[in-house]
């Protein structure tokens, strides 16, 4: 199975396991209209972003000029572009919320299937291989995840797919300190994280003099700012890898502020 492949195949089945999670809840409070950790987000509003985000990743797949209209649409509220397509997504009646969610999610994972290979797609910041597309979808759909169990008051069972959340948190060190207008570290860090399975995902040269470890599930809610890095178990050695873990972030957009101790 190719790499892009396996990603896909496990996107759809952290979409399957969020679906199941809402797919029964009542339409009000306690339901669907749930907040939850996100200022403002009601359960509705994180499946709303899912949805609209992907309809945005098929069109950089398949409507260049749908994309561009997106684009431009954004540009216009660059500070609000996606509370607003949030809320207006919200607005809809439940049923209809998740039906737009899984044939929008459904139509993405055959989209890329299809992309030729070696095809840049565009994105909010950098183009973006359709291996990069897939795992930032994932990991999107895993960190909503999140706060939609979390607003709900429920835990999700921790489960090997967080190593695509590992591996693109590993990959965006440099962008985090970018976004933020610093200088990254000029030498690679060893990350050494435990998946819920057993198994150790590594990263980086085994004698840095910067480290990681810990386990990925915890690693995977920082880097998406799920979780307050004093509520986990990573540890780093070194300076500049526990500056990392203030400041990482691996998805687009502007700093997050993060999320306070619980």
């Amino acid at each position: 199975m190719s790499r892009v492949e396996e990603v896909l195949d496990d996107l759809l089945l952290e979409g399957d396991r969020l679906e199941a999670l809402v797919a029964d809840l009542p339409e009000g409070p306690g339901g669907w209209r749930s907040p939850t950790p996100a200022e403002g987000w009601t359960v509705a509003h994180q499946v709303a972003h899912l949805a609209w985000t992907d309809e945005a990743a098929l069109a950089a797949c398949n409507d260049l000029g749908a994309w561009d209209e997106l684009v431009t649409s954004a540009l216009s509220a660059p500070d609000r572009f996606v509370d607003v397509a949030a809320e207006h997504g919200a607005a809809a009646a439940a049923h209809e919320l998740l039906e737009r969610w899984r044939a929008g999610r459904d139509a993405l994972a055959a989209a890329l299937r299809a992309v030729p290979e070696g095809t840049r797609l565009p994105w909010f910041g950098p183009a973006m291989s359709v291996t990069s597309m897939a795992t930032a979808r994932f990991m999107e759909t895993w960190a909503h995840a999140q706060d939609v169990a979390d607003g709900l008051g429920v835990t999700l069972e921790p489960d090997d797919r967080v190593r695509h959340v590992v591996h693109l948190g590993v990959r965006t060190r440099d962008f985090a300190y970018r976004n933020r207008g610093l200088e990254p570290p000029a030498e690679a860090f060893r990350v050494s994280l435990r998946l819920p399975g057993g198994d150790l995902v590594e990263y980086g040269p085994p004698d840095a003099r910067a480290s990681v470890t810990g386990s990925a599930q915890d690693f995977a809610l920082v880097v998406t700012q799920r979780r307050h890095l004093s509520e986990t178990d990573l540890e780093a050695s070194g300076a500049d890898a526990a500056h990392w873990l203030q400041v990482a972030q691996a998805f687009a957009g502007p700093p997050g502020p993060g999320r306070a101790p619980r």
